[in-house]
């Protein structure tokens, strides 16, 4: 484990602050769930928490009947990265960030369906462009997304396209729950 050099100490009722830096860095926010855990040696660990990662096998499932659906690559995310990929070599999507622009979608809880003309980047790295992206929202709270993504072909999404993909956020909402 890296060293950081910064050093907290636990107040009277067992609160320790995280840094500024480190939760700039990691992508920890007011509100985020951690998971605290220890290991054998003695450290205790802080985890940022993904309800959608505990169903991970089962989203891989659902990306693959989804893809062939909807005849395009899906990905689904939880708020930091890429969980779960069909239509798509997984080894250049699987633990990618996801785009600002995907943690817009996210943040604004609303599905989008973007033209062939608009070009928003679906994941950091990767250069394939959001078609339709769904929040995942579970009892208020986002949890990720379901993600149709470009083709080589330049097929776009139809409407029952995007029903499928917002079918699927529901779906994967309800097994979060």
């Amino acid at each position: 484990m890296k060293a950081t050099g910064i050093v907290r100490r636990i107040d009277d009722l067992g609160r320790v602050v995280i840094p500024k830096e480190i939760r700039r860095t990691m992508r920890i926010h007011e509100g985020d769930p951690l998971e605290i855990y220890t290991n054998a040696g003695g450290e205790v660990i802080f985890k940022k928490y993904s309800p959608i990662g505990e169903i991970s096998e089962f989203a891989v499932q659902y990306a693959d009947a989804l893809s062939t659906g909807t005849r395009l690559p899906v990905i689904i995310c939880d708020r930091e990265h890429c969980i779960a990929a069909s239509g798509i070599s997984k080894k250049e999507v699987l633990e990618r960030h996801v785009s600002s622009s995907l943690e817009n979608i996210m943040e604004e809880r609303k599905s989008v369906n973007y033209g062939n003309g608009e070009t928003y980047q679906a994941l950091e790295g990767v250069q394939r462009n959001i078609r339709v992206g769904v929040p995942i929202i579970n009892a208020g709270d986002v949890s990720g997304a379901v993600v149709l993504i470009d083709d080589e072909k330049g097929n776009s999404a139809n409407e029952s396209d995007v029903k499928l993909a917002n079918v699927a956020a529901e779906f994967l909402s309800k097994q979060v729950g």
